[in-house]
């Protein structure tokens, strides 16, 4: 039997409880598990991942397999914070909490570009993991020198997170994209036939913006354009922390 989730996570801590199970070695470790399931899900997909499949990957029975890991969906947060675990968290280079902040993001986008299937673990005991929590305190120091409060900090840092989590997921390969561009130009005149008066302002607008873009929408764009959107609310309430009488 696998150990609780908890201990799972945190298996290479001192204060880690061992199985105490006698017997034979293990053909392989509960991390050897782990990362075959991470260049599983990254090669096919988290649909591919299963405990059958990881098991015959690794050359293991399914039972073998369950000693290491309770439940596929254990599985999935043990993923979810190795690949969070392994970030790089260099000391921050720059004096602006906003391009500290920026860096924060941008570093996000990329784990979920490198880890798609990250966008589909949702379960929030991956909040008990140590590489999770490695990743969160170095995020949170981005804000340092604020006078943001803690619950303030936190809550900035979850704003961010739940965009770059948004806009992650609409950069996530379209089978249509290909065809997008010349799919808007052969259709585009015809289109505003159709919509006529009737939609005044979505056709101006959208007219303008297609013709920008060339095309409907444009994840760039959308990303610069958001991302500084949330730098300036934050901006906001950083100066509102900083202007109020000291607590």
């Amino acid at each position: 039997m696998a150990r609780e989730l908890v201990d799972l996570l945190w298996r290479d801590h001192p204060a880690a409880p061992t199985t105490g199970a006698r017997g034979p070695r293990a053909k392989v470790t509960t991390s050897q598990a782990v990362d075959a399931a991470i260049a599983l899900a990254d090669d096919e997909g988290l649909d591919a991942v299963s405990v059958r499949r990881l098991a015959a990957r690794l050359r293991v029975t399914g039972n073998a397999l369950y000693t290491h890991v309770g439940s596929r969906d254990d599985l999935l947060v043990l993923m979810a914070d190795a690949v969070r675990a392994r970030r790089p968290r260099t000391p921050y280079a720059v004096a602006s909490w906003r391009e500290r902040v920026q860096q924060v993001a941008e570093a996000d986008l990329a784990l979920y570009a490198a880890h798609p299937w990250l966008l589909d673990v949702t379960d929030q005991r991956t909040a008990f993991g140590p590489g999770t929590i490695a990743a969160y305190d170095h995020q949170l120091h981005a804000l340092d020198g604020t006078g943001l409060r803690d619950v303030e900090r936190d809550a900035a840092l979850t704003f961010v997170s739940d965009f770059v989590r948004a806009s992650a997921r609409a950069r996530l390969p379209d089978p249509h994209a290909a065809d997008m561009a010349v799919v808007w130009h052969a259709w585009s005149a015809r289109l505003a036939q159709y919509v006529g008066e009737r939609f005044a302002l979505a056709r101006r607008v959208g007219a303008a913006a297609g013709e920008a873009l060339d095309g409907p929408y444009d994840a760039d764009h959308a990303w610069r354009f958001g991302l500084a959107r949330v730098l300036d609310a934050l901006d906001a309430l950083v100066r509102a922390a900083d202007a109020a009488p000291p607590r």
